[in-house]
């Protein structure tokens, strides 16, 4: 089992910025693709970003060049730095990561818990 931990969302002026962490915890398994998703009131889970074990990135045309997606393998962490937030971005920000069990040498995804992230204009 794979357990993910996030942080860092909370509430910021138009223009601001934040960082979220994504922080994955378990044992048996070698992390795959590592990615961040929103969703909306009313709206359905979109991809924002999502970047792979070699490093390759892909991002949501909404957010591209005020978003930066990384991870630290090392610490099995993914960050979401977001720069020139606006209104539109306010969203539940879920964490998703694609794992490779070990054991059963399956791949498997997990999600966090999802983080609030609120941009005031």
């Amino acid at each position: 089992q794979v357990q993910l931990v996030e942080s860092g969302g909370g509430l910021v002026q138009a223009g601001g910025s934040l960082r979220l962490s994504c922080a994955a915890s378990g044992s048996s398994f070698s992390i795959n693709t590592m990615g961040w998703y929103r969703q909306a009131p009313g709206k359905q889970r979109e991809l924002v970003a999502r970047i792979t074990s070699g490093g390759s990135t892909n991002y949501a045309d909404s957010v591209k060049g005020r978003f930066t997606i990384s991870r630290d393998n090392a610490k099995n962490t993914v960050y979401l730095q977001m720069n020139s937030l606006k209104p539109e971005d306010t969203a539940v920000y879920y964490c998703n990561v694609v794992v490779l069990r070990w054991g059963p040498g399956t791949l498997s995804e997990y999600w966090g818990q999802g983080t609030q992230v609120t941009v005031s204009s």
